[in-house]
């Protein structure tokens, strides 16, 4: 079986997390890193959650690298309300077994990415700083990416009414990956929000008698109580899982090839993505855009992961 080589960068985060374990138990998938960002929780909460669950699912073989603090030029923001104090509460988990790489996440990339013969997926599910610092340092990375699927943006907001949170972070970074001319495939809200963990995906998730179904039913407890608090949502959307889920069965997808550019200036609108569904902007293709989810199929390829543990 020829594996497809990916590299998580992460912010766990309830979401994160679960796409860790969702990617673990693909036989078709090879993680060759895991590198982290401040985003859901400073950084240092945000790797040492990425280490725990590499801990969970016996990922202790993969490097764990610590990434950008802090956006690009921008001060740091984070999710507490989301994704609680620690990035990951709810469920407890051992400390790792492990400390994390003193590389650097975006070097740990590049130095990836070169060592790789094969060409390499990256998977961001935070904001894009690690990827933008990387490119920024060695712009020739970007001809051994085969492509970036990101979860973020939409064509609507849920940090501000026009901003989801992973670009509005750092929408600088964001704007240097659109712009970069690498293949990106985006799961942003439109479709993310059509993965909800409802009751009912929770008790299929609570049937499964092993460890890591335990935990992954807790983290869903936690983010479930959370998005009904600040968001009146009957469960939680599984944001990040998606990203996972389109390498290893992209028909549970429908995508559209659009145009997406990042506002970076806007008074109230800075971290937009500004979706051209209609191409009424002429400006060239450089995205696939997610809009519509096999639901069924998703949780099925979940639940079906969980079981593997």
């Amino acid at each position: 079986m020829i594996k497809r080589r990916i590299i998580m960068d992460c912010d766990p985060g309830h979401d994160d997390a679960i796409a860790i374990i969702l990617a673990a138990a693909q036989l078709e998938l090879e993680i060759l890193g895991i590198t982290t960002v401040s985003g859901n929780a400073e950084i240092e909460k945000t790797t040492m959650n990425a280490l725990k669950i590499c801990d969970l699912v016996s990922l202790t073989d993969v490097v764990v690298s610590k990434g950008a603090s802090e956006p690009l030029i921008r001060l740091r923001e984070t999710a507490p309300g989301i994704h609680g104090d620690s990035g990951l509460d709810g469920p407890e988990l051992p400390e790792p077994s492990r400390s994390w790489s003193e590389e650097h996440g975006a070097d740990t990339i590049i130095r990836l990415l070169k060592e790789s013969k094969e060409p390499v997926t990256i998977l961001p599910t935070g904001p894009l700083t690690n990827i933008a610092l990387a490119l920024s340092k060695v712009p020739e990375i970007k001809d051994n990416i085969e492509e970036i699927v990101l979860m973020g943006g939409g064509t609507f907001g849920n940090w501000t009414p026009t901003a989801e949170f992973n670009i509005w972070v750092d929408p600088e970074a964001a704007k240097k990956v659109f712009d970069s001319g690498i293949p990106i495939v985006v799961m942003g809200l439109d479709i993310t929000h059509q993965a909800i963990a409802t009751r009912e995906v929770i008790d299929q998730v609570n049937k499964i008698d092993n460890n890591v179904a335990k935990i992954v039913g807790e983290l869903l407890v936690f983010f479930a109580s959370t998005y009904k608090e600040m968001f009146d949502f009957d469960g939680a959307p599984v944001h990040d899982v998606l990203t996972v889920a389109y390498c290893v069965a992209p028909e549970l997808f429908k995508t559209k090839d659009v145009n997406i550019t990042v506002e970076t200036k806007g008074e109230f609108t800075a971290g937009t993505t500004l979706i051209d569904l209609h191409g009424v902007t002429g400006r060239k293709v450089n995205a696939k855009f997610g809009l519509e989810l096999d639901v069924e199929g998703f949780w099925k390829l979940m639940i079906e992961a969980l079981k593997k543990y």
